[in-house]
């Protein structure tokens, strides 16, 4: 992998695109090696990076009307206007549709997130290693059906040349330095809502500290609920 991809070693919205393979209800049922809500947590993650800067975003799913269902829907929700690629194959890099709107993107760098990891996720990411593609495996936005196998997959893609990485580390270098205040809310404002002890910590930093507004207003004790 060309380093002259990236900003000195870096991904950036601008030289990388994501994929999302096969996240639906079937595939999810079978995720054994994560809790499956951290797993979703994950997933949205890096789908709010992704769309917060700009990064291109391919989605695509496994034989959704005869098995799989569709993409779970949080997901698809944040891309309202696209279309996920259908595909019969267990490998997307042998559907050609797919093939073609990752050449359209432009880009070389190519963040993967999949489930089944030791197949949906392997199988492209080999594939487009061998075509010269940058490939980050995004790993805690993907699941095996065991840790076993979700750990020997993501082994077997760095010994062909692929990084791992996590959905945070991605939502965290796109934006990189804190000065830059183009997407610093609605960045703050995703780690608030899916990363955990990190977003309690700055909602506390930022009430307590900074005597900032909370970010959920308390209901007034004289509210009636009807």
């Amino acid at each position: 992998m060309s380093l002259n991809s990236t900003d000195k070693g870096l991904l950036t919205p601008d030289n990388c695109a994501v994929i999302f393979i096969d996240h639906q209800p079937q595939m999810f049922f079978g995720v054994a090696n994560i809790d499956r809500q951290d797993l979703l947590n994950n997933v949205l993650v890096l789908a709010k990076a992704a769309k917060i800067f700009g990064a291109p975003v391919i989605l695509t799913a496994v034989e959704s009307e005869e098995f799989c269902g569709n993409i779970t829907p949080q997901l698809l929700d944040l891309f309202p206007n696209q279309t996920p690629i259908e595909r019969s194959s267990l490998n997307a890099w042998e559907n050609k549709e797919l093939a073609a709107a990752v050449k359209s993107t432009a880009r070389n760098n190519f963040l993967i997130a999949a489930l089944w990891s030791e197949t949906c996720l392997v199988f492209p990411a080999l594939q487009m290693l061998e075509e010269g593609y940058g490939v980050y495996a995004v790993e805690d936005a993907s699941g095996g059906t065991s840790k076993a196998a979700h750990d020997a997959a993501i082994r077997r893609i760095e010994q062909a040349g692929a990084v791992s990485l996590t959905a945070l580390q991605v939502l965290l270098e796109f934006q990189r330095d804190w000065a830059r205040k183009e997407h610093y809310e609605e960045v703050i404002a995703v780690v608030k809502e899916h990363c955990g002890a990190y977003g309690q910590a700055i909602e506390y930093a930022a009430t307590m500290v900074q005597k900032a507004p909370a970010s959920r207003k308390r209901q007034p004790s004289n509210t009636k609920i009807r």
